[in-house]
C-alpha cells in the first residue's frame, strides 16, 4: 500500500495584478476623461492620480520629436506625491527632462542619447541628483522595454488623434509604436499628446497607432517640438572635410563596392553626400556604390537623390523641413497611402544592424586601439544608434560584395564582415586631440560607479579609421601591435601619432595596410569646396525645386 500523500493544495494565485492595478488607476481619473480625451488644464491632477512613486515611466524624447507638453506637465506634479520615478528615455533633449530630477520627481535614468543636455546630466550625476541605470544603444533600450524595463506609464507625441484614440504620427513616427506597444500589451498606461484632435478616424490622414493601444489623448497647448538634428549647412563644410570625403569614396566605398550604408551625423559625412554628384560622377561610380540608405532624410542628400544616385532611403525619423520633399519622392522614401513619409526608428536600427554594408561616423575620442566614446570629462552625451550600427553582427548570413571583401583567410568557414568606419579629424576644434592615450570614459565610468566603461564603439569592431592623414585598414591587422602601428600612422601629431616609426609606416603603406591620399589617387590640392554640389542651404532648396523648407535658423535670405 502506498504511503505517498497528496501535496497540500496551494492558495489560488492572482494572475492579473497588473491589470487590476491599471483598472484602479484608470478609475481614479475617470472624472477628467471624455472617453480617451483629456483636457490640458487637468493634466497635472491626472498625472498625480495615474502615477505612483517608483513607477517606470517612458517619456518620449526622440532624436527629433519630443512629448514636450507632457514633460512640462510632469514637472508640475507634487514631489511629495510623485517621486523616485525611473525614467526610460531614448533621448534626453529638453531642460524639463532634467528638471524632473532637480525637483526630486525622478531619481533613476536609463537612456540612449543626451545631446544638448549632456553637460547637465554629468553635473547631476556628480551631485548625486540622478542615478544612471545604463547608457544604451537605441534598439537595446527598446528591447529591454519588453524584458526587464517594462513601463508602468508611457507618454508619447503625435500630430493628430481622433476621439477614439487612433493616432497619426506621420513622418515623425520614430519610436512611438514601439514605446506604446511595450505598455499597451502588459497593462501599462499610454498617454499621447497631439497637436490636434479630430472627431472621426476618417479625418485622420492614416492611422499609425490604433486607438485600442492608447488610453488617453490630450491636445497640447502648442505643436510638439522637433529638433532639426541632422541638418548640416554646406557653408560650414571645409576643404579638410572634402579631402576626407574624397578619401572615403575612393579608399572605402569604391574599394569595397559599398552599396548599402548608414551615415552618422557630421560635416564629414555631409561632404560625402554632396560630392557624390560631382567627384563620384567623375569616377564613374553611379550605380556601383551608395544605392540603398538607412538614414534620416538629410537635406545634404538631396543633390544625390536628384541626380539618380539613391535608390531607396529608410528613415529613423523625420527632419524638419524635409516633409514635402520626402512626400514628393515616394520612389525613394517609404511613404503611406496618404503621401507622407513613415519613419520607424526600431526597424531602421534593425536595418542598420543587419542589412547594410557600412556604417561610417565620428566620435569625440578614440584610443590607440580604436575604442571610441562620446562620453568625456564633464559630458555624458550618450551613444544613440552608433553602437548598434557600428558593430559587426555575427548573426548575419546574407552575402554582399562589400561584406565578402573583408574576408582575409582561405578558411571555407570564414564569414564576411560589416564595414565600421570611424571618420575623425585628429584634433577637435579648440586643439584637443581626438586620438588619445586613454578614453575619458574609463575614468568617468569608474568615478560614477558604472560596472562598465561607457564605450560607444569597441575597437575590435572598427574595420577602418579615416583621418585627414590617411586610412588605416584595421581589418587587415595581423597582430595587436600591428593594429596599434596602423592607427598611429594616421593619427597625425596627436600623442598616439607621435609614436609612429617612419620606417614602419612606409612598410605598412607598401603592404596596403594603410593608405595616404596619394596612394588611392586622391589629390590633396583638388580637395576644395568647388566639388560640393550645393554650397549653401539656399542651393539645397533650389535642388529640391522649392520642396525643402528649411527651418528659420538655417535661412540666410
Amino acid at each position: 500500500m502506498s504511503t505517498a500523500t497528496a501535496a497540500p493544495r496551494q492558495r489560488q494565485k492572482q494572475w492579473d495584478t497588473r491589470r487590476t492595478e491599471k483598472r484602479r488607476r484608470l478609475e481614479a481619473v475617470r472624472q477628467y476623461a471624455s472617453g480617451p480625451v483629456l483636457q490640458q488644464g487637468d493634466m497635472v491632477a491626472v498625472l498625480e492620480a495615474l502615477l505612483a512613486p517608483g513607477d517606470r515611466v517612458v517619456l518620449e524624447g526622440n532624436n527629433q520629436k519630443q512629448a514636450d507638453f507632457l514633460a512640462r506637465m510632469l514637472t508640475q506634479v507634487n514631489p511629495d506625491k510623485i517621486h523616485h520615478l525611473h525614467l526610460i528615455m531614448p533621448s534626453v533633449s529638453l531642460p524639463e527632462h532634467l528638471d524632473l530630477f532637480e525637483r526630486g520627481i525622478a531619481r533613476k535614468l536609463d537612456f540612449s542619447f543626451a545631446g544638448t543636455q549632456s553637460l547637465r546630466i554629468a553635473q547631476f550625476l556628480q551631485d548625486g541628483l540622478l542615478e544612471v541605470g545604463a547608457i544604451h544603444t537605441y534598439i537595446e533600450l527598446y528591447a529591454r522595454l519588453f524584458v526587464d524595463l517594462t513601463p508602468n506609464v508611457v507618454m508619447v507625441a503625435g500630430y493628430m488623434a481622433d476621439r477614439q484614440g487612433n493616432l497619426y504620427t506621420g513622418p515623425s513616427t520614430e519610436d512611438t509604436p514601439t514605446l506604446v506597444e511595450s505598455a499597451a500589451f502588459r497593462d501599462g498606461i499610454v498617454i499621447a499628446q497631439v497637436n490636434q484632435i479630430v472627431d472621426d478616424v476618417s479625418d485622420l490622414p492614416r492611422v499609425d497607432v490604433p486607438g485600442s493601444w492608447i488610453d488617453f489623448v490630450v491636445q497640447s497647448d502648442k505643436p510638439f517640438f522637433i529638433e532639426p538634428l541632422f541638418t548640416r549647412d554646406p557653408r560650414v563644410i571645409k576643404p579638410v572635410h572634402v579631402l576626407m570625403a574624397m578619401m572615403a569614396i575612393r579608399g572605402v566605398y569604391e574599394k569595397h563596392q559599398v552599396q548599402s550604408l548608414n551615415h552618422g551625423i557630421g560635416f564629414n559625412t555631409a561632404a560625402i553626400e554632396l560630392i557624390l554628384p560631382t567627384y563620384g560622377e567623375q569616377l564613374g561610380l553611379k550605380g556601383k556604390i551608395c544605392r540603398n540608405w538607412v538614414l534620416n532624410p538629410h537635406p545634404t542628400l538631396i543633390p544625390a537623390i536628384e541626380t539618380g544616385w539613391v535608390e531607396s532611403v529608410h528613415c529613423f525619423g523625420a527632419e524638419l523641413g524635409m516633409e514635402s520633399y520626402a512626400a514628393a519622392r515616394p520612389d525613394v522614401f517609404f511613404t503611406g497611402r496618404d503621401g507622407s513619409m513613415r519613419s520607424n526608428r526600431a526597424l531602421c536600427q534593425l536595418a542598420g544592424q543587419y542589412a547594410v554594408d557600412l556604417f561610417i561616423g565620428a566620435t569625440l575620442q578614440m584610443d590607440g586601439l580604436g575604442n571610441s566614446s562620446t562620453v568625456t570629462n564633464g559630458r555624458l552625451a550618450g551613444f544613440g544608434g552608433a553602437p548598434n550600427m557600428g558593430h559587426d553582427p555575427h548573426g548575419r548570413r546574407h552575402p554582399t560584395p562589400a561584406w565578402l571583401d573583408l574576408i582575409e583567410t582561405d578558411d571555407p568557414l570564414a564569414r564576411g564582415k560589416k564595414l565600421v568606419v570611424q571618420m575623425v579629424e585628429t584634433f577637435q576644434d579648440g586643439g584637443q586631440p581626438t586620438i588619445v592615450e586613454s578614453l575619458d570614459a574609463v575614468a568617468v565610468g569608474q568615478a560614477s560607479g558604472m560596472p562598465l566603461a561607457p564605450v560607444m564603439i569597441y575597437g575590435d569592431d572598427v574595420t577602418h579609421v579615416l583621418t585627414e592623414e590617411g586610412i588605416a585598414y584595421l581589418y587587415k591587422a595581423r597582430s595587436l601591435e600591428e593594429r596599434k602601428a596602423m592607427l598611429a600612422a594616421v593619427a597625425g601629431v596627436t600623442p598616439i601619432g607621435l609614436r609612429h616609426d617612419p620606417k614602419t609606416t612606409a612598410k605598412l603603406r607598401a603592404d596596403g595596410l594603410i593608405a595616404l591620399p596619394e596612394d588611392i589617387g586622391v589629390q590633396r590640392g583638388a580637395a576644395n569646396r568647388s566639388l560640393l554640389a550645393a554650397k549653401s542651404i539656399a542651393d539645397l532648396v533650389e535642388w529640391s525645386d522649392g520642396l525643402y523648407q528649411p527651418p528659420a535658423k538655417f535661412r540666410s535670405w
